[in-house]
């Protein structure tokens, strides 16, 4: 299926000097294709891969729209993958408040929902920064993070984040399908900060798989790129996209009884 690539300048609380939010939409080419997606980037704002892996989002049928994470600190164009970059990016990612990757996620999904191509069903994926945010949005039906980082130690912006403590008090009860992806060996979120995760997401569909940090990014990704294991993970998340977003199954119900033991 091909793709169209487009962009829209939104108005933000917290932007500084009058500077919006860049979002930068990817939609497939069919007139009024009714599915959704929103894809939140990594420090490096839209960089080459993040755009490829929307891209490809968007070529099974989907509007893909990609917020630019920084827009209070510098305008929408992505940061370098080398040491200056990577020191400025993370140095954003501390400073951001909380409160503006909300708003942030917020306006993505007023974006989408306002696109004429766009039925209001909303899923949400990300890597590193950010994609677990837009769970909190109660018109998000699922979402799939890949190794999101700093939820386990709470690091996550200015005064810390509350990711985890949004979830025990219940704010995702009831919500879309959550699904979180880590690598076994990624030295940003060790064993012990995704046990936390783990814990905390009881409910959630957790994976671990024989892979580093950044191991789905095709450029700068420091010899830690695994091609094939990208591929069987992509293949998993459209399957949970298809199921949540592309079919309307009707309002989620809640399991609340014992499974059968069955041999």
């Amino acid at each position: 299926m091909l793709i169209t690539k487009d962009f829209h300048d939104v108005p933000t609380k917290f932007g500084k000097n009058g500077r919006p939010i860049r979002v930068f939409v990817i939609s497939p080419q069919v007139p009024d294709y009714p599915q959704a997606n929103e894809v939140y980037s990594e420090i490096y704002q839209v960089t080459g891969p993040v755009e490829r892996f929307a891209g490809q989002i968007a070529s099974h049928g989907y509007v893909v729209a990609c917020p630019s994470s920084f827009h209070e600190f510098e305008g929408p164009e992505a940061i370098p993958y080398d040491t200056e970059g990577t020191d400025r990016g993370n140095k954003y990612k501390a400073e951001k408040e909380v409160a503006a990757y909300d708003e942030d996620a917020t306006l993505t999904i007023d974006l989408l929902t306002s696109l004429p191509n766009c039925n209001g069903r909303i899923a949400s994926t990300g890597m590193c920064l950010g994609g677990h945010l837009a769970a909190f949005d109660p018109r998000v039906l699922s979402t799939v993070c890949f190794f999101a980082t700093d939820i386990h130690s709470a690091t996550l912006g200015r005064g810390g984040d509350d990711s985890l403590a949004r979830v025990q008090a219940g704010e995702l009860t009831g919500r879309g399908e959550l699904v979180m992806i880590f690598g076994k060996q990624d030295t940003h979120v060790p064993r012990a900060g995704r046990d936390i995760i783990r814990k905390v997401l009881e409910d959630a569909n957790f994976l671990e798989v024989q892979a580093q940090h950044a191991f789905i990014r095709d450029e700068s990704s420091k010899g830690r790129w695994d091609a094939a294991l990208t591929r069987s993970l992509f293949s998993f998340m459209i399957e949970v996209f298809e199921r949540t977003v592309g079919r309307d199954l009707g309002p989620r119900g809640q399991v609340d009884k014992a499974f059968e033991h069955v041999c």
